[in-house]
């Protein structure tokens, strides 16, 4: 079986490797029982310190969209050259709500 691919990065999650379950819509605006997707845990921390719930669930609720946004962008740009299961703690804060 293969190691599953994260939609952000596009880097395979290897069992070893940090990983979590991101609701597409935040739960908190409507996205409980909705869409998730499996990321690595630094490519989730990212995006929760890079938007609030209400523009996830408005304009960033699909991966295509989060690829797009400059700040993620660079951020997937950065992340890609390091190893499948590498994990640190995501640079900034998180936005205040």
């Amino acid at each position: 079986m293969t190691d599953p691919i994260c939609p952000l990065c596009l880097r395979p999650i290897p069992p070893e490797a940090k990983q979590s379950l991101h609701h597409l819509v935040p739960k908190l605006k409507g996205g409980k029982g909705g869409p998730v997707v499996r990321l690595h845990q630094i490519c989730h921390n990212e995006i929760h310190a890079t938007f609030t719930e209400g523009e996830l669930a408005r304009e960033f609720n699909t991966p295509e969209a989060l690829r797009a946004h400059p700040r993620m962008a660079r951020f997937l740009a950065w992340v890609r050259k390091r190893p499948p299961a590498f994990h640190a703690r995501s640079s900034g804060g998180r936005r205040n709500r």
